[in-house]
């Protein structure tokens, strides 16, 4: 489902999202297709969804967001090891 779909069927709303089709570009990681799992009116509940979720299989790509975001857009952070100076 497009990111636009799911804001017009639930709006002001958290929804709990795992993410099937994505892209990298300039440092941020854009999200075109979404699956949505559950919804929340309250961001503390999708949170604790979320984090259910990621801890049961944490190789998917899952995240949290309200429906009021215009854009799936985050900034990427990588993590690694840095090698000698």
């Amino acid at each position: 489902m497009r990111w636009e779909e799911v804001r017009e069927q639930f709006p002001d709303e958290w929804v709990v999202c795992e993410a099937i089709k994505s892209r990298s570009e300039d440092g941020y990681w854009l999200i075109d297709e979404v699956a949505v799992i559950d919804r929340f009116e309250d961001s503390s509940v999708a949170m604790k969804r979320y984090y259910e979720l990621h801890r049961a299989q944490p190789y998917r790509e899952y995240g949290f967001f309200h429906t009021s975001r215009k854009k799936l857009k985050l900034r990427e952070k990588w993590a690694g090891v840095r090698g000698p100076r």
